[in-house]
């Protein structure tokens, strides 16, 4: 059985397929079980669903969250999975909405302070024509991965990794700060599970940027998560077998649903690369 429970799409966040094209291309790829996890965003799973049972894939309803979470006097960003919820909940739906429209806002003022960046380099300023081209090529909102393709096509940058640390990082924005509370509540009023992802992701939003040791990781999990999360993200296309072992037996010791996904925004092609466990599929009920 082929299972990835992480994907983005187009249609929903910064993916660079539609969500028909993903569909599309997991029915080539043989995928048995997959979830569309996009940022914040939630409008299109009926669509997702129908699709699913034009391919013939069994879905399940996918979000991912991003929390804001205080450690120790320091807000720490993190990202959670919602699984298997009702897609026509309302106030899940009106929060996700809420967040969606400040993640616009958010992208809007980090294009002004990269304008007081340009200035500096005399590099001429984005207008209001380079923002309407970098959302014309985007179905969900602009964010941050979209900014820096569009600094990549003007020629300003070389790739993501330098457009990030050159002008993305320091001319940033906080985002929405939802908390893992209030996060869980959502998800858990909408008949649905909160997972974890990530946890040990050395190039994203993970409990790396507290500690890079396992045992630590999942201490602070134990103290601090227990309460509000479902399950954590086992399998994921940037774990090592270190941390897939070390999180599968923490899942197990605390009765935790396990997830796993390639977190694919087909920028390389991940679908369906990791390898999820059947038994995966069975505490879906699949």
């Amino acid at each position: 059985m082929k299972i990835d429970l992480h994907i983005h799409t187009s249609t929903g966040s910064d993916g660079a397929f539609s969500l028909e094209e993903i569909f599309r291309e997991a029915k080539k790829r043989n995928i048995n079980l997959m979830s569309v996890t996009d940022h914040d965003a939630i409008h299109h799973q009926p669509q997702a669903i129908g699709l699913a049972g034009k391919y013939g894939i069994a879905f399940i309803t996918g979000v991912e969250l991003n929390v804001t979470w205080e450690y120790h006097g320091r807000s720490v960003s993190l990202d959670f999975l919602g699984y298997n919820y009702n897609p026509n909940n309302r106030p899940l739906k009106k929060k996700l909405d809420l967040i969606r429209e400040r993640r616009g806002i958010r992208a809007h003022k980090i294009i002004d302070n990269l304008n007081t960046e340009f200035n500096k380099e005399n590099i001429p300023a984005f207008t209001e024509k380079d923002l309407n081209e970098m959302q014309a090529g985007v179905d969900g909102t602009l964010g941050r991965p979209h900014i820096a393709d569009y600094l990549i096509l003007k020629g300003i940058v070389g790739n993501r990794q330098e457009a990030f640390d050159k002008y993305l990082v320091k001319c940033d924005v906080p985002k929405y700060p939802l908390r893992l509370s209030e996060a869980s509540e959502l998800i858990s009023n909408a008949s649905g599970i909160l997972a974890l992802a990530h946890p040990n992701d050395p190039n994203g939003t993970s409990l790396v940027s507290v500690t890079t040791d396992l045992t630590e990781q999942t201490a602070i999990i134990e103290k601090y998560m227990l309460d509000y999360i479902d399950g954590i993200e086992c399998w994921h296309s940037r774990n090592n077998a270190a941390t897939t072992a070390h999180y599968f037996e923490f899942c197990r010791n605390h009765d935790l649903l396990m997830t796993g996904g390639s977190d694919c925004h087909q920028k390389p092609l991940l679908l369906g690369t990791v390898d999820v466990p059947d038994f995966v599929a069975g505490q879906f009920k699949i």
